[in-house]
């Protein structure tokens, strides 16, 4: 029988309220999706357990995961102005060597976060790769926080399928790059060399940088290759999402050919 919760001393009630906050979705290892699309795609083997606000229907999933909140209580925990009504805590999930290998391997590409900060370009890039056939998305410390609730709704499920490896500096990444074959690609105004003219098919690490500031200098330094996308008018830069968007199905476009 499902557990009824009436109480914000629960124990469940107060871990949903803790993971709003990205200091313990990081200590416990865990964070928020809302749902019913978002959580009918999520894989059960990292569903810890749903929320259902008191008389909405009930998910799919096996009853000992399932909770029914009052409608009060689950109401201070909704992330949306227009919930509807179910909440899930899933795991985060690490990928080893083993899957790193499997997914990013031989002609796979990666697509690399350099302290981007916005949620919505955060997310959008994360479903866009998955779009792209990239092998996984990695984020460099500084990044916001994949696992927000609003990045979660702008990856709108790519999340669950694509590996997100996270790196501690610059130097990790370089690695990381080297040890998986990829060409580290990076986007920047000093270059003659636009997109384009580079074979982004297969094997590259391609880096999106801040939305102010652009890939931090050190990684300009490190890149195998720079690239530019040609402007027109009086546009300095395109944003973020987008930008990656265009760089991400370049070799869509090549692998067609």
């Amino acid at each position: 029988m499902m557990t009824e919760i009436h109480s914000r001393d629960n124990r469940i009630y107060k871990e949903c309220q803790k993971l709003s906050q990205k200091k313990y979705r990081d200590r416990l290892g865990l964070y928020l999706i809302e749902g019913y699309h978002l959580i009918g795609e999520a894989p059960l083997e990292q569903l810890c357990y749903a929320v259902v606000r008191k008389g909405e229907e009930l998910p799919d999933i096996p009853e000992e995961k399932l909770f029914v909140m009052d409608g009060e209580l689950f109401d201070r925990l909704a992330q949306t102005e227009t919930s509807q009504g179910v909440i899930a805590a899933m795991r985060k999930i690490s990928p080893g060597p083993d899957l790193l290998e499997s997914v990013c391997g031989t002609g796979k590409n990666l697509v690399v976060l350099d302290r981007l900060q916005d949620p919505g370009n955060i997310g959008t890039i994360i479903r866009t790769a998955e779009g792209a056939g990239y092998g996984a998305v990695v984020v460099l410390k500084g990044t916001g926080d994949v696992f927000s609730p609003k990045t979660i709704r702008a990856a709108a499920g790519s999340v669950f399928r694509i590996p997100i490896i996270h790196v501690e500096d610059n130097r990790e990444l370089r690695k990381l790059a080297d040890d998986l074959g990829k060409t580290l690609v990076v986007t920047c105004f000093d270059t003659d060399t636009y997109y384009f003219d580079e074979d982004l098919s297969a094997d590259v690490a391609l880096v999106i940088g801040n939305e102010g500031r652009g890939v931090s200098p050190e990684l300009l330094q490190m890149a195998d290759v720079k690239i530019k996308i040609p402007m027109e008018g009086r546009l300095e830069s395109l944003n973020a999402s987008v930008a990656a968007g265009i760089l991400m199905y370049e070799s869509r476009r090549k692998n067609k050919n």
